[in-house]
């Protein structure tokens, strides 16, 4: 339970960090500005342009998304296996199926709300970058 609440926070951090960067054209401007600066100074470039074959801003971000998704995935499939593992060993006692279907239901909001992150996330990618 503390996971997928964690997992649920730090989407909407992620969420509302994004939208206030795409919400004011300075800040996200700044914000490219210095990461790119940071990438170009790692991969031996000038700002946003890198030598050839280097990391862009797009790929880094990209990475670090897909990255947390498979990771917010893979806890998502674990709560379920679990959910279904109370399930199954709650000996029709009510307050243990209970347990076990909100698990799998936060489970499932969990999944949902990290895909609509992702997917979020993505599209700011694309248009400020």
């Amino acid at each position: 339970m503390k996971r997928i609440a964690l997992v649920t926070l730090a989407a909407f951090t992620l969420l509302v960090g994004v939208l206030a960067v795409h919400t004011h054209p300075a800040l996200a401007a700044s914000a490219k500005e210095e990461i790119c600066n940071g990438i170009g100074a790692a991969a031996g470039g000038n700002g946003c342009n890198n030598p050839k074959g280097s990391p862009t801003v797009n790929d880094v971000i990209l990475t670090v998304i897909n990255i947390l998704s498979a990771f917010v995935g893979i806890i998502a499939v674990i709560m379920i296996i679990f959910a279904g593992f109370k399930y199954v060993t709650s000996g029709g006692d009510g307050g243990k199926i209970t347990s076990a279907k909100n698990t799998l239901t936060y489970a499932i909001v969990g999944i949902v709300v990290a895909g609509v992150a992702q997917t979020i996330v993505r599209f700011v990618v694309v248009k400020i970058l």
